[in-house]
């Protein structure tokens, strides 16, 4: 969203009066991918008027290789992949800079009643927003951003078969002006262009590794840091085409290198300001807060498919590479699970870092909000004490699945979960997990062709 907050008919007279004959739209799947389209300007506004627009099921149908799933009920075969009814949210509205200045919004799935579909991504983050509304708090959140860009077009990277991809620049060297300077029309695209497409970027840097970045995005509240945490993923891949870069949110592309973080700023604020601060508390930490932690503490092990959602998600996770494999929190650590940042009234919060960045940000968010409030309305105490050091030094510390089916099977047993999201979208995305390990048991991988192939 961007500007003044506007009233529904002025942005479909705004639309009604542009010269641009056509409108974007997009939803987000269950992988987090953005699936959309150009609309007529008249087919816009009519489903904006209106109770919205068809637009085929198959999104919730089938995974990100647009593989039709063989174990989910909403819809498959068995349905005949029906249009579902897309509703505009017309707060959304964006111009796209580098698509000519089109209108741009995003879009809801209902079901057939006109009530939201509860398995799509966006909805479930609105429903814990709202949640928290009616338990008087304001929900913030700011996403980070790590991701590895290479000099390749979809088209190399396919002839290479997706093996030995060209970073964009070689060596470890984070921090580096220098490389800024090597590739400064793309970094100042990023930062100029997503600003102008309402995805404003706090900060933008080179990390450690080859041709690895790292963006910080203006915190907001959850559902708009969600819209832009979406958005700035296709949107850097969009412009990232124009200078010939192909940047990858994978968690880990590579077993030699640190993986790729998504982590996630969070915090409450009532109408006295940010509910996580108490200036009296040793840790400037309030009960709720306390709580709030001690419920992201609980819930982790069983909500952790959402924060790290595929099968190379688990890559990262392991000791000495910058993401945490424990339940743990501590002050200011960075190798803790929950990282607090007992700052002033106004920044004091939790920083989730166990999400990667190849999460739904819709998704990840509802997730882990949901876990705080839980706590909050459980009135759980922290009892666990900050860790110190190394959490990976830790050793009565819980540690965290290992694999996608591990983690998969603990959210499938979750009360807390289904509690926090409800039946029907844990059992959904339970089923598309459950897919994507059976894909991934079923392949061939180039490791097993390096290690077997000769010497068996």
């Amino acid at each position: 969203m961007t500007g003044a907050i506007r009233s529904p008919a002025d942005v479909i007279e705004e639309v009604r009066r542009s010269p641009i004959q056509k409108v974007k739209v997009a939803i987000a799947d269950v992988d987090g991918v953005l699936r959309g389209k150009y609309l007529h300007k008249d087919k816009f506004l009519s489903a904006a008027d209106g109770g919205g627009f068809g637009f085929c099921n198959v999104v919730f149908g089938w995974d990100s290789a647009d593989v039709c799933y063989d174990n989910a009920t909403y819809t498959g075969w068995h349905t005949g992949y029906p249009d579902a009814v897309a509703k505009v949210d017309l707060g959304t509205e964006r111009h796209v800079p580098w698509d000519s200045g089109v209108p741009f919004f995003l879009a809801d799935f209902e079901d057939g009643s006109g009530a939201p579909l509860p398995i799509c991504p966006r909805s479930t983050l609105k429903k814990i927003v709202a949640r928290a509304d009616k338990m008087g708090f304001a929900a913030k959140a700011g996403l980070e951003f790590e991701w590895f860009n290479f000099a390749e077009t979809p088209q190399s990277l396919a002839a290479k078969g997706y093996v030995s991809p060209t970073p964009l620049t070689p060596g470890m060297f984070g921090y580096s002006l220098v490389r800024i300077g090597n590739n400064r029309p793309f970094f100042t695209a990023l930062m100029d262009e997503l600003a102008a497409f309402g995805v404003p970027l706090e900060g933008l840097h080179t990390e450690t590794g080859p041709g690895v970045f790292e963006a910080a995005i203006l915190a907001a509240d959850a559902l708009e840091a969600g819209d832009r945490a979406i958005l700035f993923k296709t949107s850097v891949k969009e412009i990232g085409q124009r200078f010939g870069i192909m940047p990858t949110f994978m968690a880990k592309w590579s077993s030699a290198l640190p993986g790729c973080s998504g982590h996630m700023h969070q915090s409450l604020w009532s109408r006295d300001g940010n509910a996580f601060h108490d200036g009296s508390d040793p840790r400037r930490m309030s009960r709720t807060f306390k709580s709030y932690l001690a419920g992201l503490l609980r819930a982790l092990p069983e909500i952790l498919p959402f924060l790290a959602p595929t099968v190379n998600s688990y890559k990262r996770l392991v000791d000495g590479y910058w993401a945490p494999t424990k339940v743990t929190w501590g002050i200011d650590n960075r190798t803790v699970a929950f990282r607090v940042i007992p700052g002033s009234a106004k920044s004091t919060r939790v920083e989730v870092r166990v999400s990667g960045s190849d999460i739904n940000p819709y998704l990840a968010l509802a997730a882990s909000i949901g876990a705080g409030l839980w706590g909050v309305s459980q009135e759980l105490r922290l009892e666990d004490a900050p860790v110190e050091g190394s959490a990976y030094m830790v050793e009565k510390a819980v540690r965290l699945p290992r694999t996608l089916q591990e983690a998969t099977r603990r959210l499938q047993e979750s009360k807390i979960a289904r509690e926090i999201l409800g039946d029907e979208l844990v059992d959904h995305y339970v089923r598309t997990r459950e897919w994507e390990w059976r894909q991934f048991q079923d392949a061939v991988t180039d490791w097993e062709l390096r290690r077997y192939f000769e010497v068996i």
